[in-house]
């Protein structure tokens, strides 16, 4: 199973989104782990209005939301120059707010990887048996770089 869809490059569209991940996530009955699923993608979406398109609506967002080995993946493609994104993914500095995006998106998904230069971002989610330990632990990286970064 796979969707693939494009938006204008435009923050009003974020809920078109959200609706169809959401609506994926339920005919793939993964709804109990819907919103991390939906937390990284809407991230990942506005990056590539803001950052990848910046902010012009004349250009395109092209998402694919699709099924792979255990789980659910995003991808997520702008039409912007692209970026250096070996720079970004770990906790940004407390005084710096840009990569903070990123870095959730890396927490928040079992695989991140970026192709054509950082203009596409690939998420994968293992919600076939995820770990609850695991689970468990990427909440907690969250809850302290939040406290980090509000400090």
């Amino acid at each position: 199973m796979k969707e693939s869809f494009v938006i204008q490059s435009d923050m009003v569209n974020m809920p078109e989104v959200e609706e169809r991940l959401f609506h994926f996530c339920r005919q793939c009955n993964v709804g109990n782990y819907c919103s991390a699923i939906s937390v990284a993608t809407m991230q990942a979406v506005e990056n590539a209005i803001v950052h990848g398109n910046q902010g012009d609506a004349s250009k395109r967002v092209a998402v694919t939301l699709g099924l792979c080995c255990g789980g659910i993946y995003v991808e997520v493609a702008d039409e912007g120059c692209g970026f250096d994104y070996e720079k970004f993914g770990s906790l940004p500095a407390n005084d710096e707010v840009q990569g903070e995006g990123i870095f959730i998106m890396k927490q928040l998904a079992d695989r991140m990887t970026f192709s054509e230069g950082g203009r596409r971002v690939r998420l994968e989610f293992e919600v076939a048996g995820i770990d609850p330990t695991d689970a468990l632990q990427r909440i907690a990286v969250l809850q302290n770089s939040r406290a980090m970064v509000l400090a």
